[in-house]
């Protein structure tokens, strides 16, 4: 069986990845996952200087998945540089770095950054930061706003363009369109669904930032959806996400159009996730005779 897929020109020895937020920068995660056996580790969110995240409460637990309102906290870029890419330099695993800012000259400066860094295979660009120029709206929820960021980051970057577009948009074919047209070179999707919980008997909000970002299980028919409808708008690659628990999870999302998938919510349930997701997308080639992975990729009919 051959697990290899290609993303942007790079190749992944098999077409599992973290999702951004999930699996810190792979240290975290190192005693329970043997990095070499992943396709890409996929970084927590990256800014150019340290950012302290929303006041907590911060996660809280729904029917289904959970809520996150972390507020993409991280010691910045230097602090990645000097402790995390060394880390990652040691295993046969390819390094995405998930990027995040608050005004298009925040991206553009992580992104230089890593320019030279060999050990970087591709740059994910969180858009579903607010824009402070914007008046806090979402770069990813205005197609001229994710069209030059877009433009702005790849006229900059040394490495191949993820961008990691947001569901909280009316038709996600029109997002990824201005992505594509903007000269992305691959898209993620979909990042965390707005949601909401209440505690009734202190009748207080359960996330100190009232709203927070709906992950797991719950999401994934949601996420299936924009993954095919995306991959049928657009002709670069798609990594589809959004709960993903298992290797057949994994294969909706392939035969929905993704070249890759990403794991996220799942990790926190269970560490060994990723390992177990690409161990069954091998189960699923095996029973139905799949020599290649990517003959699975929008096979759907």
């Amino acid at each position: 069986m051959n697990t290899e897929v290609i993303i942007a020109g790079v190749p992944l020895k098999n077409p599992v990845m973290t999702a951004s937020g999930t699996f810190g920068s792979g240290m975290e995660y190192s005693e329970f996952v043997d990095l070499n056996q992943l396709g890409a580790v996929v970084t927590k969110g990256v800014a150019n200087v340290p950012w302290p995240g929303n006041p907590t409460p911060r996660v809280a637990e729904v029917y289904g998945g959970m809520l996150n309102a972390i507020g993409l906290q991280n010691p910045g870029i230097d602090v990645f540089l000097e402790r995390d890419i060394p880390f990652l330099r040691q295993y046969d695993t390819k390094v995405i770095v998930n990027v995040c800012g608050r005004t298009v000259e925040d991206y553009v400066e992580v992104v230089e950054r890593l320019g030279d860094e060999e050990a970087v295979a591709m740059l994910e660009i969180n858009v579903s930061c607010p824009n402070v120029k914007e008046g806090a709206i979402a770069f990813g929820q205005k197609a001229d706003a994710l069209f030059h960021i877009t433009q702005e980051v790849k006229r900059h970057a040394k490495q191949p363009v993820i961008m990691k577009l947001s569901p909280n948009v009316t038709d996600i074919t029109e997002m990824a369109k201005a992505a594509e047209a903007a000269g992305a070179d691959a898209l993620s999707l979909i990042n965390t669904i707005t949601g909401m919980k209440i505690d009734i008997h202190r009748r207080k909000f359960a996330i100190a930032n009232k709203t927070g970002g709906m992950s797991g299980p719950a999401i994934k028919p949601i996420a299936v959806r924009m993954v095919y409808q995306a991959a049928t708008a657009v002709q670069i690659p798609i990594i589809g996400m959004g709960g993903i628990a298992n290797g057949e999870d994994a294969v909706e999302f392939l035969l929905a159009g993704a070249s890759a998938v990403s794991v996220g919510a799942m990790n926190f349930v269970n560490p060994y996730a990723t390992v177990e997701v690409v161990k069954g997308i091998e189960r699923y080639m095996e029973q139905y005779h799949v020599e290649n992975v990517t003959d699975l990729i929008g096979a759907v009919s």
